[in-house]
């Protein structure tokens, strides 16, 4: 197929990358020169604009930071729905407020395409290795026609409902990871400064009832675990800004839908607090540190956030 694919940063690279491999021809864009570039050097052809890339395409996705660049990037001059051929469909993986994907998707609707939400989750790693999972929200003969593309990117492909049901699915989950997260270092700090070797401390919770993806995959305590962002200065992953707008687009859905959501409000403000400190681009498993500012010497009570 001619791919046209948008947006090419730490998720949308390996995206790319993956229909590469499986023989798409992708035409490619994005507002960073190298990140373009790196593609075109595995074969890809770039494009100067969105417009232009949807011009020549069979199916195009994007994978965009938020929700005003899903806006403009589908509905500006230079955007998508300018230069896309009728019933070509469309499928955005960015992760974004459900509103915003179903006014996109009307206006793609409006022109003649079929369009998806289909956020992922499963981080870099899931990205590279090609084992995301995809939250789907489309028409249910769109998520046939697109399901097989998408298994070329990742390993579960679940149809949520109609569009704008992908990014609910997103939203919900990844407020509970941002939630786990702050549990996780929570623990891993109180076993620390309680004299228990991190890696004993690991062990038991991820064969105990305390056991979560937070802890047994992508632990937040350095020497823990090795291929983590933890191992390695917090560098790469998925960054605390990025869980800190998931955050945001959960707490914002939870008000408009009067849902109360207490932990997911407390987890949305010690990520505002820990970015603020400068921490923005460091791994979000790097809000440990932030809980770590406020240990106690061992063997002495703990004055905790």
């Amino acid at each position: 197929m001619n791919v046209a694919f948008i947006g090419l940063g730490n998720m949308g690279g390996p995206m790319a990358r993956n229909l590469l491999k499986a023989g798409h021809s992708l035409a490619v864009f994005d507002v960073v020169q190298r990140n373009v570039d790196t593609l075109v050097a595995l074969g890809a052809t770039a494009a100067v604009s969105a417009k232009a890339a949807a011009a020549r395409s069979d199916v195009v996705i994007t994978m965009l930071p938020s929700s005003p660049h899903v806006r403009s990037v589908y509905l500006g001059d230079e955007g998508v729905l300018a230069g896309v051929l009728r019933g070509v469909p469309l499928i955005d993986s960015s992760t974004i407020d459900p509103h915003t994907a179903r006014d996109v998707a009307t206006a793609a609707r409006a022109r003649g395409n079929p369009m998806a939400d289909a956020p992922v989750s499963g981080g870099t790693g899931g990205a590279e290795s090609g084992t995301l999972t995809f939250m789907v929200g489309a028409e249910a003969t769109l998520f046939e026609r697109i399901r097989p593309l998408l298994a070329q990117m990742g390993r579960n492909i679940v149809h949520c409902g109609t569009p704008g049901t992908g990014q609910a699915a997103k939203i919900c989950n990844n407020m509970l990871l941002g939630i786990s997260m702050i549990g996780v270092a929570e623990t891993m700090n109180l076993g620390a400064s309680l004299g228990i070797d991190p890696k004993v401390l690991a062990g038991i919770i991820n064969t105990s009832s305390g056991r979560c993806w937070s802890s047994d995959t992508y632990n937040p305590y350095p020497g823990v675990m090795d291929g983590v962002p933890a191992a390695q200065g917090y560098r790469g992953g998925f960054a605390t800004e990025l869980m800190l707008k998931d955050l945001g687009l959960a707490t914002d859905a939870a008000r408009q839908a009067k849902q109360p959501v207490a932990l997911g409000a407390l987890a949305h403000q010690l990520y505002q607090l820990w970015s603020a400190q400068g921490a923005g681009a460091q791994d979000f498993s790097s809000v440990i540190n932030l809980l770590k500012q406020h240990e106690a010497t061992p063997g002495t009570p703990h004055d905790r956030l």
